[in-house]
């Protein structure tokens, strides 16, 4: 057994070995001292004819699923070798193969999975500058491929699709370009090697035909995509290498072109917060949580690609803004739409399961409940009068005949297991009937026989009898043999008389012998040719589900809508560049404030006369929200949402860039200035006149005159239109900044209201023409809390800079050495003078709900003149 076991474990390397010995899976030697470290499980040995025993530790079987989970959240793989003959009938060893193996990236555990986000595999190649890069979700059928010419693209596509596992080529694994240990810590992904044959060209090109049965590449639309058929070809050489399966459900390829879908750098994705929160990378407080009102996981996975890749098309978003406006305009449409799609469970990753051969009786339940109310679905599609939805509803398909099957063939309260019997309806098998009567009624069938044969053969002591030799026999005494018909058989003689079998006895014995494991090994069998009727309906069931998701986002969207009063924008095309908003808001803030009324502002940007608007302020003024919410809104527009706004409309953005906070790199040593500046260069080379830059405080992560340089030099470079020309908002604190209206075309000022009262100060959150003529600084720092002696004493060195020339400004400061504490603060909290302290016991002995207010106006009095001698 431990031969068979070592040469198990030669056939793969760098897998986790569970292997069956009856009901526990074990592992030896380091595989059981890596698990029982990671698991938490007792290390025992084992004698294996060696010297020392072989450390082993286990799992029982029923419950290996949780402790596999556990390892592949921490980077491993696990390979399940299982018996593949009862151990009774086994001649020798037991024979034993590996079933599957489990990586982070082909994970099928729906309960260990987000329901609402893919767990996505990607596998990528590279030739000079050339990338080839396919991504594929095992759990839905998904299968995604492109080319990428930039490095800086294929870090995006990773942002974007957050795969748990990278499958790379060993020469590229190897090259120094591409820092894969950079990208496993800042994607938490399992970068894997995979021998470079997996990669030739042919093999691949080979791999892919064979899999979809095509008879060439250009029917897929890879014959200009070689490095993406290489990629491609890899991966599915993977998927088939450790799912030891056929893979049907990956049934469909599909390209596609950067330049379909509006680019987001990681950067963006991030600052922007589309699907988690920069504080806690949690969902609420993200836009997908303002948006999410989605039914069915299939729907919420939908949602968040839409978010991760916006359109650039004007017709395909105008042709999703009309199918939202049905749900907005009519919610109790939406709600009736909102109902019928509550009952539908994840039918793409039951068809996965259904393909692997896992799924049980009760998912298959749960898809004959899920396409019960299929009919319900396309006759309310046929009633919405939009192209989308009528289109969709020509070839919508609810799958009846399917639904019909599942309805007759599996029983309304089938066990989790589906070796148990009972998973098969009453009335789909005449046999598996019989053999349930058979169990139940064995007895009265039994009576009815020797009753039914007494009377013909007018035997009165005639008997049926059983016994495990003989098995099932009539008995007949010695003195009524004469009377014995021709159709008895002889089976044993007695001393007292015969026994004797009939036809129909012997198929009642047939019948009753083993009854219950006949009519569970027959319900197995019949619901195995259930399971792969509906496999081979796999691409209806798909696209039905596909169908299904894209209704649930936009009707999902259509509630956001409503529910937060949004509006419908008009999208104009590119060569217009504008982008106007009229009480504009964002849409995350004003969610997560609902006592609080959000100000709305309005924004006008253009390619022309309007390109930059230089915005100064204070901090906590609301400039950063301000231009998040412009972003967002941009992007909202072209997923094909409703905006938050009074009225919209809105020129198509290739790319989104934002440059907002400070953050440094620590894993990739370097600092918020380093940070600050490859994120601006990344800018400057990649935005075109049909972008939207997003800049906060460019420049402030290094000395004032060097940050004001680079952000005026910024500044400039963006706003030539022979460069770039895109319309921009643009934060600063360099007040000097504010002077490029006037001597730039294209560049407005403008800055956040602000009222003064006092020494204090309101911030209004309103964006005006015009700029600020100071920061308040200071002001801010005295509503964060600092001590009053701090905010004293800057005050005073403002004034001094203020006044002195700007050449010597420093040079000129006198330092106080010591803290002047403020002599009220001192005397309240205590300075261990006696007579502070003794002022400070009197406060606090005075009885003022007892004084008359005479009284209390002459012990303020008093008060008042002890603290100035004090002073």
């Amino acid at each position: 057994m431990m031969e068979q076991y070592l040469e198990v474990k030669k056939q793969n390397p760098g897998c986790l070995l569970f292997f069956r010995l009856g009901d526990f899976y074990e592992m030896f030697f380091d595989d059981a001292l890596t698990a029982s470290k990671e698991l938490e499980i007792t290390l025992t040995g084992r004698s294996c004819g060696q010297e020392e025993r072989a450390p082993m530790c286990g799992v029982p079987y029923h419950a290996a699923e949780t402790y596999i989970q556990r390892l592949i959240q921490k980077g491993y793989k696990v390979a399940i070798c299982e018996q593949m003959e009862d151990p009774k009938l086994a001649k020798g060893i037991v024979k034993r193969e590996i079933t599957r193996i489990v990586t982070p990236g082909t994970n099928m555990n729906a309960e260990s999975l987000e329901e609402n986000k893919n767990n996505y595999i990607c596998s990528v190649n590279r030739v000079e500058d050339v990338m080839g890069l396919a991504v594929a979700d095992v759990t839905t059928g998904e299968f995604l491929v492109t080319e990428l010419t930039e490095e800086e693209k294929f870090w995006d596509e990773l942002a974007k699709y957050r795969p748990t596992e990278l499958l790379v080529s060993e020469d590229l694994k190897n090259m120094e370009s591409l820092d894969f240990d950079r990208i496993a810590k800042t994607y938490s992904v399992f970068v894997n090697p995979y021998p470079n044959y997996h990669y030739q060209y042919q093999r691949c090109k080979d791999r892919i035909l064979q899999h979809f049965k095509v008879l060439s590449l250009e029917g897929l639309g890879l014959q200009e995509m070689p490095l993406g058929a290489t990629a491609a070809g890899a991966l599915l050489d993977y998927l088939l290498e450790t799912q030891k399966r056929d893979l049907g459900h990956i049934s469909k390829l599909t390209t596609y072109s950067l330049q379909q879908y509006m680019m987001l750098d990681a950067t963006t994705r991030r600052n922007l917060e589309l699907t988690q929160t920069l504080r806690d990378k949690g969902r609420k407080g993200s836009l997908l949580w303002v948006l999410d009102y989605t039914s069915t996981a299939m729907g919420g996975r939908l949602l968040r690609k839409w978010l991760e890749q916006p359109l650039v098309d004007k017709a395909a978003i105008e042709d999703r803004l009309d199918a939202v406006e049905c749900f907005v305009s009519d919610p109790m449409v939406s709600e009736e739409l909102r109902e019928m799609l509550s009952g539908i469970y994840d039918m793409e990753r039951l068809m996965g399961k259904i393909s692997y051969g896992t799924a049980n009786a009760r998912d298959m339940l749960a898809l004959k409940n899920s396409l019960a109310g299929l009919t319900g679905v396309k006759a309310l599609l046929r009633a919405l009068e939009v192209p989308h939805f009528q289109a969709m509803e020509k070839t919508f398909d609810d799958l009846a005949d399917v639904c019909q099957l599942l309805e007759r063939g599996i029983h309304e309260e089938p066990p989790i297991t589906i070796r148990e019997g009972q998973i098969i309806k009453e009335g789909y098998d005449p046999q598996v009937d019989k053999l349930r009567l058979a169990s139940v009624d064995g007895k009265t069938w039994l009576a009815k026989l020797e009753a039914k044969e007494r009377e013909a053969t007018g035997i009165k002591n005639l008997r049926v009898g059983y016994n495990r030799v003989f098995g099932y026999y009539i008995e007949v005494s010695k003195g009524n043999i004469p009377l014995v018909p021709d159709r008895f058989v002889r089976k044993q003689t007695l001393t007292n008389g015969e026994r004797y079998i009939t036809q129909e006895l012997k198929e009642i014995e047939d019948t009753l012998l083993g009854a219950q494991d006949k009519v569970v090994e027959l319900e197995y069998q019949l619901f195995c040719e259930i399971r792969d009727r509906v496999n081979a309906q796999m691409t209806r069931i798909q696209k039905t589900a596909d169908d299904i998701a894209q209704m649930d986002v936009l009707r999902s969207l259509g509630e956001a809508a409503y529910r937060n009063q949004y509006c419908k924008p008009e999208i104009l095309h590119n060569k217009k560049g504008v982008l106007e908003i009229h009480q504009g808001r964002h849409p995350v803030v004003e969610k997560m404030l609902p006592d609080e009324a959000f100000i709305p502002n309005d924004t006008y940007l253009d390619t022309k006369d309007d390109r930059i608007a230089i915005i100064t302020g204070p901090n906590m003024a609301g400039k950063s929200t301000y231009m998040r919410q412009v972003a967002i809104i941009q992007l909202m527009a072209q997923i094909g949402s409703f905006v938050p706004a009074s009225s919209a409309s809105i020129s198509i953005a290739d790319r989104i860039f934002t440059r907002v906070g400070a953050s440094d790199d620590l894993a990739g040593g370097q600092s918020t200035f380093m940070v600050e500046m490859s994120e601006v260069s990344n800018i400057l080379r990649h935005a075109t006149s049909a972008s939207l830059l997003i800049l906060d405080e460019i420049g402030r992560g290094t000395s004032t005159f060097d940050g004001l340089s680079i952000a005026w030099a910024v500044a400039e470079y963006i706003s030539d239109k022979k460069i770039i020309g895109a319309k921009t908002l643009f934060a600063t604190h360099y007040h000097e900044l504010t002077e490029l209206e006037g001597q730039l075309s294209g560049v407005k000022n403008y800055c956040v209201a602000i009222k003064e009262s006092g020494e204090d100060i309101i911030f209004l959150r309103k964006i005006q023409r015009g700029s600020g003529d100071q920061s308040y600084g200071i002001e801010v720092a005295k509503l964060a809390g600092l001590p009053g002696w701090v905010v004293k004493r800057a005050q005073e060195i403002l004034e001094e800079l203020l006044q002195k020339d700007v050449a010597k400004k420093a040079s000129n400061i006198k330092a106080k050495k010591q803290v002047e504490e403020d002599p009220l603060q001192i005397s309240l909290f205590g300075s261990g003078d006696s007579e502070k302290e003794a002022l400070l016991e009197e406060l606090k002995g005075l009885s003022v709900m007892e004084m008359t207010p005479l009284q209390a106006m002459q012990t303020l009095y008093d008060l008042q003149n002890k603290a100035k001698t004090l002073g």
